[in-house]
């Protein structure tokens, strides 16, 4: 519990700096360093070795480099969560996964049914289906200790299973034309990676250099990159022979939680919430992709974990959490609408192939409007609904 905890201070924590991130790229985008900010993240970054090249803006780096690491960090959560957390017990299992299939699929519905009609803007159905833990728990953390600490895990574990929904969408949805040999070469490399787990090798060395590889790999495959993470994370050994003996993926995700917290994410924020506010409009916000997802985050991500929760509970698989009525659940389901991080993720994934810039500014800003509202309401919902 200590470290699920410590967990709770350094995702709260990071939520706060990621708003920060956020409110200062949608500063710099909209003033004279807006020329200097598209600049610098279409700087072109280039890497060679013999016959291996790779070659991206400085966004793509970002988008597909930083964030393996994040999501290496996503996959040793979930490991360790599955193996000896809050997600190992069944009967804790039932009411967040129940709650995150419903916040999955009812805001994809209704972005889809605004979108039906538009094939190009039909590939964003994804983005409304996200919620971002360190910006929920940032909300959470402002409230102090009124916050049961059951309602804090409930969403965390609802979260955790939100990502593993969102890793496997974007695994079979978001794969662009396959290179066999590069395939070959990534499965080679996590076939390798078996080895040393079955093995049990403790030193990272070896790890991260077949890790290297086989992001490399996955990057020219088609599949995306940073599923490379997850990959390597779920090989990295948690389990000890002794008690004496530190275990390899909890040491990792020890010392990656701040770099991601307070580095990556942040970077990641600053980089892709810059959205250009010159000439909105309320009708800029009723095109159909911005209001689909503005509609998914604040709307379907509400209806979607209270129906699924409320049905959990009364066909008898699920229970409410300790001390957590329905109203309490309900404030969360609000801040499930904070899609933020992950949603603007699927969404360049969703329309860097071929995308318009139009495309590009109306998803964030969708994004940015639905999590605002959804973060605004769920702060002032539970600040009446809690106790005082």
């Amino acid at each position: 519990m200590d470290f699920f905890q410590n967990f709770l201070k350094k995702e709260s924590a990071s939520g706060i700096l990621l708003m920060s991130a956020a409110f200062l790229a949608i500063i710099v985008a909209n003033s004279p360093l807006s020329n200097l900010y598209a600049a610098l993240l279409d700087t072109p970054v280039e890497i060679r070795i013999g016959a291996l090249h790779i070659a991206k803006p400085l966004i793509l780096w970002i988008n597909d480099g930083l964030m393996a690491i994040f999501f290496f960090l996503i996959g040793l959560e979930l490991k360790r969560e599955l193996l000896e957390g809050e997600l190992s017990d069944p009967k804790k299992i039932v009411l967040p996964a129940f709650a995150a299939i419903g916040g999955m699929v009812i805001p994809a519905l209704i972005y889809a049914s605004l979108n039906w009609n538009d094939p190009a803007a039909l590939k964003g159905w994804a983005i409304p289906a996200a919620t971002d833990i360190a910006f929920a728990l940032g909300i959470l953390a402002i409230l102090g200790k009124r916050v049961p600490l059951a309602l804090k895990i409930f969403l965390v574990s609802l979260a955790i299973m939100d990502d593993m929904g969102a890793i496997i969408i974007i695994a079979i949805f978001y794969t662009s034309d396959l290179s066999v040999s590069s395939l070959v070469v990534a499965i080679t490399a996590i076939v390798i990676l078996s080895v040393f787990n079955v093995a049990k090798l403790k030193s990272l060395t070896p790890y991260l250099l077949v890790g290297i590889i086989l992001w490399v790999a996955v990057l020219k495959s088609g599949v995306h990159a940073t599923l490379a993470g997850v990959v390597l994370a779920f090989l990295i050994p948690l389990k000890t022979e002794s008690e004496d003996e530190k275990s390899l993926a909890k040491t990792l995700e020890h010392d990656l939680h701040g770099s991601v917290s307070f580095v990556i994410i942040p970077i990641f924020a600053f980089a892709n919430a810059g959205v250009p506010l010159a000439g909105l409009s309320i009708s800029t916000l009723l095109e159909p992709i911005p209001l689909g997802i503005i509609l998914g985050l604040f709307f379907g991500k509400q209806i979607g974990v209270m129906l699924f929760s409320f049905i959990a509970v009364k066909i008898g698989i699920a229970s409410l959490p300790e001390n957590v009525n329905w109203k309490q659940l309900y404030g969360v389901a609000f801040l499930c609408g904070v899609g933020f991080t992950m949603s603007l993720f699927i969404g360049s994934l969703a329309f860097e192939q071929g995308g318009t810039e139009a495309i590009f500014m109306n998803d964030r800003l969708g994004i940015l409007v639905g999590s605002i509202i959804s973060a605004v309401v769920g702060y002032f919902y539970l600040n009446k609904v809690l106790p005082r």
